[in-house]
């Protein structure tokens, strides 16, 4: 199963997720839940970083495993980013609930 934790500051905005596991819906390079969730996740990563030039602290293990954490608060623009991509997760989610689970986390603050 892919989980998927993505944490809130206390007024709802994203500031970090983690995704990890891997879906098991189908061999690999060849499973489309793995695929997906994999594309959201790094592309908002590559849209923080490097369109909107957000510092960021992230790692990918060799397995496959991606966290991300932003150094400053979130902000409208990096919402935007991160909110898409729970949108897609979250429909990934319903179309395989089996394979995905998302979990949200609220922060204590920064």
């Amino acid at each position: 199963m892919i989980e998927v934790e993505i944490y809130e500051e206390r007024d709802g905005r994203i500031s970090a997720f983690s995704v990890q596991g891997h879906s098991g819906t189908a061999p690999k390079g060849r499973d489309i839940v793995c695929a997906g969730v994999s594309a959201l996740s790094q592309t908002a990563l590559l849209g923080l970083g490097r369109h909107l030039h957000r510092e960021i602290d992230f790692h990918i293990d060799p397995s496959g495993d991606l966290h991300m954490k932003l150094r400053e608060a979130p902000d409208d623009l990096s919402e935007a980013i991160l909110r898409t991509m729970r949108l897609g997760i979250e429909e990934i989610e319903k179309a395989y609930p089996d394979a995905v689970r998302l979990r949200i986390t609220k922060e204590s603050g920064r």
